[in-house]
Order: C-alpha cells, then structure tokens, then sequence
C-alpha cells in the first residue's frame, strides 16, 4: 500500500535537486566560490541518494510525481535565484 509520504518524499527529492541546481547556476555566473562549493556539494549528495532510488521507485504514477516535483522546483530556483 502507497503512502501519502511516500509521494512526497519523491516529489520532494526532485524539487530539492532542480531548485539547487538552479541556484547553482546563478552563484556560478556571479562568481560566488563558496556558494557554489557548497550547493554543488549538497547536489551531489542528493543526487547520490536519488540514483540509487527514484529510478527503481514502484509507486503508481513515479515519474510523473517526480517530474512535476522538478518542474516546481525549477521554478522556486529561478524566484531563490533573484536573492542570491
């Protein structure tokens, strides 16, 4: 049986990953060395946990969850990006 946290769980990995990435971007065209270290780091520390699970995921309607959890993501990265 799926649970509610289950789907969150997955949206929230994508939406975490795409809205570092996007920050990340922005703190690389600035020039901000730390920043970049730093969310470069925790993207890579996501996305190794996300690799070896989101892909192999068996709930119903997976990739769509973690797609529209991207799609959101991407979207607070571009309004976080206008802060940095």
């Amino acid at each position: 049986m799926t649970t509610v946290r289950e789907y969150l769980t997955l949206f929230g990995r994508a939406f975490l990953q795409v809205s570092l990435v996007a920050a990340n971007v922005v703190q690389i065209a600035k020039g901000q060395y730390v920043g970049m270290f730093v969310v470069g780091a925790a993207i890579s520390y996501l996305w190794f946990g996300n690799a070896r699970s989101a892909g192999r995921s068996e709930l119903p309607g997976a990739a769509w969850v973690y797609a529209v959890g991207a799609g959101c993501g991407t979207v607070a990265g571009a309004v976080l990006s206008r802060c940095l």
